[in-house]
Parts: C-alpha cells; sequence; structure tokens
C-alpha cells in the first residue's frame, strides 16, 4: 500500500520525466514541493522502485517511470489537461476548408492530430453500415481494362481500374452495369452484401455462361465500397524518438502503417471511452516501448468512427488525453455539419 507521499512523488515523476525526458532525482522533487528530506524522498523512491513502477537510471541517480508505472498512473493518477485556446483555434482553422467528401474530412484529420503531437494518428470514419450505394459507373479505357465509379450517399466516390476477365464481352458488362443498376443502387450498403451473397449469385447463373467469373468481378468492383480506410498521419513521426533501432524493425514499422487490416484492428477502441494501451498491452513486439490512445466519436444518425495516437510510452498522458478528447469532439461537430449540409442540399 502507498503513501499519499509516495503517490504524489510517483506523480511527479511521471509529469516531469514526460515534459523533460530528464530523469528525476530527490533534488527536483523536493522543488516541485514534496515536503521532506531527501534522505526521506530517496526512501520513498525505493519503495517505488521495489514496486516495479520507478527504475534507475543507469546514467544518473535519478528515475525514470517503468512500464508498470505508467499503467498505474495512467489508471489512478492521471489529470486530463484543459486544451488551450490556442489549440483549439489551431484545429478549428484546419478544418475551416472546403470538403468534397467525407473521407476529406478524416484524411485531414489524422494529418492536424499528427501535428499538433508529433506523433503517429490515424482517423477512422463513421461506420461503412450507415452508407448507401447511390451511383454506380463503368468507362471503358480499352478493349482490357475498364474504370468501375461507385458513389455513396455520404459523400465517397470510389474509381477504381480493372482488367477484364477473359471471356467477358462488351455485352457482358452492359448487362453487369443493368444488374447492379436494377438490383443495388439505392440500397443501403449492408443489404447491398447480402444481395451479394444471394441474390445476385442466382440472377448471374441465369444470365451468363461463366457466372463464376463474373461473380468474382461483382465482388472486385462492389467489395471497395465496404472498405473502412483508416488514414495515417504523421507515419515518420516514430523516427524522431529513438523507439525503433535498427532498418529491419523501420521496415516491419512501415509495413504495419500501410497494411489497412491491421491498422484498423489495432485501433478498434475496447469501450466508448477513451482507451490507453501501453507497451504489450498492444500486443504486438515491435509496439513494446510504445503507447496508443483510442478514442470513438459520435455522428449523430450516421454511425460512429475512430481517432487514435501512437507515440512513446514516455508520452505526456494528461496533455495528450485532454487533447485527443477535444479533437475528437470537434471532429463530430465537423461530420455532423458536412452530412447536414449534404441533406439541405438533397432537399434542394
Amino acid at each position: 500500500m502507498l503513501t499519499e507521499r509516495q503517490l504524489n512523488i510517483l506523480y511527479l515523476i511521471i509529469q516531469t520525466y514526460t515534459s523533460t525526458g530528464v530523469p528525476v532525482g530527490s533534488k527536483t522533487l523536493m522543488k516541485e514541493g514534496i515536503k521532506a528530506s531527501s534522505a526521506t524522498i530517496r526512501n520513498d523512491m525505493s519503495v517505488l522502485e521495489e514496486f516495479g513502477l520507478i527504475e534507475k537510471n543507469h546514467s544518473s541517480s535519478g528515475r525514470v517511470p517503468s512500464v508498470k508505472g505508467y499503467r498505474f498512473y495512467v489508471d489512478y493518477l492521471l489529470k486530463p489537461s484543459t486544451v488551450s485556446q490556442g489549440e483549439l483555434s489551431v484545429i478549428k482553422q484546419s478544418f475551416g476548408q472546403e470538403f468534397q467528401a467525407i473521407d476529406d474530412i478524416i484524411e485531414q484529420s489524422a494529418k492536424i492530430l499528427s501535428e499538433l503531437t508529433s506523433y503517429t494518428a490515424f482517423s477512422l470514419g463513421p461506420e461503412v453500415k450507415e452508407r448507401r450505394l447511390t451511383g454506380f459507373r463503368m468507362v471503358p479505357l480499352n478493349n482490357q481494362q475498364l474504370m468501375a465509379i461507385i458513389v455513396t450517399d455520404k459523400g465517397n466516390v470510389e474509381s477504381q481500374v480493372f482488367t477484364i476477365p477473359q471471356g467477358v464481352s462488351s455485352e457482358d458488362i452492359e448487362k453487369m452495369i443493368k444488374i447492379i443498376n436494377d438490383k443495388l443502387v439505392g440500397e443501403p450498403l449492408l443489404t447491398v452484401y447480402h444481395k451479394l451473397r444471394t441474390e445476385i449469385p442466382m440472377i448471374l447463373q441465369k444470365y451468363f455462361q461463366t457466372p463464376t467469373g463474373m461473380m468474382s468481378l461483382f465482388d472486385n468492383i462492389l467489395g471497395q465500397a465496404f472498405e473502412e480506410r483508416v488514414f495515417v498521419g504523421g507515419k515518420m513521426n516514430l523516427l524522431d524518438f529513438d523507439i525503433l533501432t535498427d532498418v529491419s524493425e523501420f521496415k516491419s514499422m512501415y509495413s504495419l502503417m500501410n497494411n489497412q487490416e491491421q491498422v484498423a484492428s489495432l485501433i478498434v477502441p475496447p469501450t466508448d471511452q477513451i482507451a490507453i494501451r501501453i507497451g504489450n498491452e498492444l500486443e504486438n513486439e515491435l509496439l513494446e516501448k510504445m503507447s496508443l490512445i483510442t478514442a470513438s466519436y459520435e455522428v449523430p444518425g450516421h454511425g460512429k468512427g475512430t481517432i487514435a495516437l501512437l507515440g512513446p510510452t514516455s508520452m505526456s498522458y494528461s496533455k495528450m488525453f485532454g487533447l485527443v478528447d477535444a479533437f475528437r469532439n470537434e471532429l463530430s461537430h465537423e461530420l455532423t455539419d458536412y452530412y447536414r449540409s449534404l441533406d439541405s442540399s438533397s432537399i434542394m
């Protein structure tokens, strides 16, 4: 059981170290307000060390927090900082531009958050299941390729170039366009997904000599409409903290950052509240010296999204917690206003 003074010492060690990066000694703690002698403070630090909450830095007499100490601090001692008016103004001004699609706002949010913190930021938009397929076009590029353009009612436009499978004729492509427009356009994406697994294969069996090839083309073209794209801001910021020690780790990190499925799995928040995972809690050997702050946000009527921040375990948790909380609220307001503008334009 820790005494109140020992808790205060732990709190100040973590606050000071995350702000300065300098190991903390007894004299510093006395200056910070611990009312005890150097000897008494050193005894208390020894107790904290025995509990595994702090560690002795080999290059000095000061102590630094351990991963266990950071966890204890986050669970019991963390006091979120209030975001300054200057930082709020920067966030608002960064969002104060014309956006053409939801993904533009989500991408910009990752960039803003990474620039504000100097860490790596992730942003995932409102849940894809809330979207509806509102438009579909195919544009032939040559005899072997075509471009498919998919539009949803949430301002998302996806285009992708596909190679036409052997044996698929221009008449087949025209039939495909008609089936998609007749059976799928106007439907929620969850319904589209369901029909691709039930009704569409039966239709293809009836109209095409090679239904398997056409089903594969359907899946490839419409599959992108269901992708939840995670945008990453400040991918290279982690290089500034000496976390990655060799070229192989850098390559592995770069590969991770470019793997949408892995990143999406990593940043899924365990609760609706702001969550902080530290070190091995991230269940990835590459991230053992890092911490991840995740937070969900809600856009009324349009689902939930996620923002996340990845940095060293020595990040300033109180400052980052307060900033992430303020940021998710601002992003929610920005997306709510954008959806409102879409609804207004559709009425007009």
